[in-house]
C-alpha cells in the first residue's frame, strides 16, 4: 500500500452496483467536498495520476476513483457477445442506430449507483476521454447532483467532429506480440508515446511505471472492445449539454491527437457559461509538468462556484 493510502485514508472494495462489481479507491476525508473522477476507454483507475489525486487530498477534498465496468477489478462482462464489428461500422458511418453490448449511459449509471452506495449526495465531476462523455450524462440527467462538471479531453458525440490521426488509428487497432506483461508493456508505452504530449514527452521511467500500473490493475481487449461500442453507439449530446445549468469547465490538449481540440471547443460551445482552457502542446495524457497547473485550474473552478454559492446564500439571509 503506498503512502498516500496510508496517510490519505484510503478506503478500496470492491462492490455489487447496479447489478454488477465494481471496484472503487476513496482518499481523503469524508468531511470534504467529493470529487468523482472517471477516466476513459480501457483505462483503469490507476491511469489517474498518483500525484494529481495527492494534490487535490492535500487541497481539502475527498477523491473517488473507480473502474468502470469491463476493466481494472470492476466485472468482465463476457457474457455479452460483441456484435459483428464491421456491420456495426458501416452502420455507424451511415447514421444508423447499431445494437450494443451496453450504452454510455449504462456507465453513467454504474457510477450514480456507486455514489448512492458510498451515500454521496453531492458530488464535483471530473471525466477524461470516454469519462468525459459519461460525466456530460450525469450532467444532463442527474444535474441535482452535481455541484460541478469539468470534461477534459472528450467530445459532445457529434460525429462532423474531427477525427483521430492515421497514427492514432493504426495504433489502436493493432496488438501486442503476446500475451506476456512484457510485450504489453512494450506496446502501451509505444501507444501512449502517439498520442501522448509532443511538447512534454514522458520519461521513459515514468511511462513505464505508468503504463506497468495500468496492466497490472487490468486491461481486457475484449472489454475496452465493449467500451468502444457504447462510445460509437453514442448520440449526439450538444442539445441535451445546452439545457443544463451545471458550472462547467472544459480541458483539452491543443496538440490532442486522438480526440481533436475542436472537440473540447465544441463542448465548451455547447453548455452555458462553459470554461475553455486549451494546454498548447498537450496531446491525450497528463503531462507531469501539466499537472500543478490542471489541479489548480480544476481546484479554482470548483472553489469559485462554492464562493458564489456561499455568496448567494448571504445574500438571500
Amino acid at each position: 500500500m503506498s503512502d498516500l493510502n496510508a496517510n490519505k485514508q484510503c478506503q478500496e472494495a470492491i462492490v455489487n452496483v447496479n447489478g454488477i462489481d465494481i471496484a472503487y479507491q476513496l482518499y481523503g476525508n469524508s468531511d470534504h467536498p467529493t470529487l468523482v473522477l472517471i477516466h476513459g476507454l480501457g483505462a483503469p483507475l490507476t491511469a489517474w495520476p498518483m500525484a494529481m489525486v495527492e494534490q487535490f487530498v492535500e487541497r481539502g477534498f475527498q477523491v473517488l476513483l473507480f473502474d468502470n465496468r469491463d476493466i481494472g477489478y470492476s466485472q468482465q462482462l463476457e457474457h455479452l457477445k460483441i456484435p459483428n464489428l464491421a456491420w456495426l461500422v458501416v452502420k455507424s458511418k451511415l447514421g444508423l442506430p447499431i445494437n450494443v453490448p451496453y450504452k454510455l449511459e449504462d456507465m453513467m449509471l454504474d457510477t450514480i449507483a456507486l455514489v448512492d452506495h458510498l451515500n454521496i449526495k453531492n458530488f464535483h465531476l471530473i471525466g477524461a476521454s470516454m469519462g468525459g462523455m459519461i460525466a456530460q450524462l450525469l450532467a444532463i440527467y442527474y444535474p441535482h447532483r452535481v455541484k460541478t462538471l469539468t470534461s477534459i479531453m472528450s467530445t459532445t458525440g457529434n460525429k462532423t467532429l474531427p477525427k483521430m490521426s492515421d497514427e492514432v488509428k493504426h495504433i489502436f487497432s493493432a496488438k501486442p506480440d503476446s500475451n506476456s506483461e512484457q510485450d504489453i508493456v512494450k506496446f502501451n508505452v509505444q501507444k501512449w508515446r502517439i498520442i501522448g504530449s509532443p511538447d512534454y514527452p514522458a520519461q521513459e521511467h515514468y511511462l513505464n511505471n505508468y503504463v506497468k500500473g495500468l496492466v497490472r490493475r487490468g486491461l481486457y481487449g475484449k472489454g475496452t472492445l465493449r467500451q468502444m461500442l457504447a462510445v460509437m453507439a453514442g448520440k449526439n449530446r450538444e442539445k441535451q449539454l445546452a439545457e443544463i445549468n451545471v458550472p462547467t469547465l472544459v480541458l483539452h490538449g491543443g496538440a490532442d491527437p486522438l480526440i481533436r481540440v475542436a472537440c473540447g471547443e465544441a463542448t465548451a460551445q455547447s453548455i452555458r457559461n462553459a470554461t475553455l482552457k486549451i494546454y498548447p502542446g498537450m496531446g491525450h495524457d497528463f503531462p507531469v509538468e501539466l499537472l500543478p497547473s490542471i489541479v489548480s485550474d480544476i481546484s479554482g473552478h470548483i472553489q469559485t462556484h462554492i464562493k458564489t454559492k456561499k455568496d448567494q446564500c448571504d445574500e438571500s439571509v
